[in-house]
């Protein structure tokens, strides 16, 4: 796996560019000289678990026949203040569905992929406490 940073401008803007060829902006907080041109790479890091764990859940769900309307996550993390690096601290994953499901075995795709499937999530609870947890509408 190989991904590609530019910068853009003077300031913090990068265009990074993964092995698909598809590009994501990628700026720093305006603290820094940032421009609010792209997301932060902590955010990044956030979209990145989140989507690991979105694709675990939807595949696992798809092999129980399950059927998914809708999926949105909301992800928040809660970095250490006044310390350099300013890791997360806590994480909390919220996973919204709809559509003909049943919560058991919704529950049991998110543990199946926060505990054993999701790479991103094994790389983050070295360091932060993840919590989860999911809501469904029909």
């Amino acid at each position: 796996m190989q991904v590609e940073l530019n910068r853009v401008n003077e300031h913090c803007h990068f265009k990074a560019t993964g092995s698909a060829g598809v590009e994501i902006n990628i700026d720093g907080a305006s603290s820094i000289g940032g421009q609010n041109a792209g997301a932060r790479p902590m955010e990044l890091i956030l979209m990145g678990l989140g989507g690991c764990t979105a694709m675990d859940v939807i595949s696992i769900l798809k092999k129980q026949k399950q059927k998914i309307d809708e999926l949105k996550i909301t992800i928040d993390g809660d970095r250490i203040e006044n310390q350099i690096p300013s890791i997360f601290k806590t994480i909390n994953v919220h996973y919204q569905f709809k559509g003909e499901l049943e919560e058991k075995k919704v529950k049991h795709a998110i543990e199946l992929s926060m505990e054993k499937y999701c790479s991103v999530t094994a790389i983050l609870i070295k360091t932060a406490v993840i919590n989860y947890s999911f809501s469904l509408e029909k």
